[in-house]
């Protein structure tokens, strides 16, 4: 898949404000430093249609990218960051669910973990959200320039272990500085939607 054209569309918090054109939607989850607005960026090529802050936990909205006219990135806040309040994270885990729950065309989830730690125990409810709703999930691990082939092998059986890893489950190893497995990402993210 070739992108085109990308449009950001809009921040949501309410449900009446998700767009109701029936267009498939893909999730984006991770913990709050995962890089999933560098994995935006880097996969649409686009330098700044996502926000990349230094500091995690800066998405607070549910963030829709219209992409060829054709489906949407949806970024929703990460979760994990420990130096937001408790009223933060609550209102953080209201958006997020609120979306999971009254998404009319969530169709895929994007699961982006750092190939370089072990799933937690909040990337683990998150996929169990997904497997027990039915929504198949692509599984990206980020920031694989960082490790060397050797490390990479080792992180990926250790993260597989933790995950009860589903032969049916999909992955690639990504990295927003080399844009390693762009195209392929893209191939099977195309592979996965309804025929234009």
């Amino acid at each position: 898949m070739k992108i085109q054209k990308v449009e950001f569309i809009r921040s949501a918090v309410q449900t009446s404000q998700y767009p109701t054109d029936g267009l498939p939607q893909i999730v984006l989850a991770g913990r709050s430093n995962v890089g999933k607005s560098s994995f935006i960026n880097a996969i649409l090529n686009r330098k700044k249609i996502a926000k990349v802050s230094s500091t995690p936990g800066k998405t607070r909205l549910v963030n829709f990218f219209l992409i060829n006219d054709r489906f949407y990135f949806v970024d929703i806040p990460g979760y994990g960051y420990a130096k937001v309040s408790k009223e933060m994270k609550e209102s953080f885990q209201y958006t997020i669910e609120n979306y999971l729950e009254n998404s009319q065309s969530l169709t895929r989830a994007i699961q982006l973990l750092d190939i370089r730690h072990l799933p937690t125990a909040d990337d683990l409810t998150m996929i169990h959200y997904f497997r027990s709703k039915g929504i198949p999930i692509l599984f990206i691990l980020t920031k694989a320039d960082k490790l060397s082939s050797n490390q990479r092998a080792k992180s990926l059986k250790d993260i597989k272990a933790k995950l009860e890893w589903n032969p049916s489950d999909k992955w690639f190893m990504f990295s927003s500085v080399t844009k390693e497995n762009q195209e392929e990402i893209l191939d099977e993210l195309d592979s996965q939607l309804p025929p234009i």
